[in-house]
């Protein structure tokens, strides 16, 4: 994995570090590997995250097909703008 330095920022390139680390899952897998998962605990809860990617991926196909509402969009607030002086 690999991240830039651009301009010295180092806290910019470990905040984009963190995201990737993130997305990758491997805060999660060290979560994991801190205590010993037996194989019958590790099964249940493999089959209990394969349940919800299911009803996930038909509930975003439900809201495609127009059958749900689809999900309200994030207002982002803006930020007012300084008076330009003339």
């Amino acid at each position: 994995m690999k991240v830039d330095v651009r301009d010295n920022n180092v806290e910019q390139a470990l905040r984009a570090l963190k995201r990737k680390l993130q997305r990758e899952g491997v805060f999660r897998e060290m979560r994991a590997r801190r205590a010993y998962e037996k194989p019958s605990e590790k099964r249940v809860r493999e089959k209990q995250e394969a349940v919800r990617r299911a009803r996930k991926a038909q509930r975003k196909q439900m809201q495609r097909e127009g059958l749900l509402p689809m999900p309200k969009k994030k207002e982002i607030p803006q930020r007012p703008r300084p008076a330009q002086s003339a």
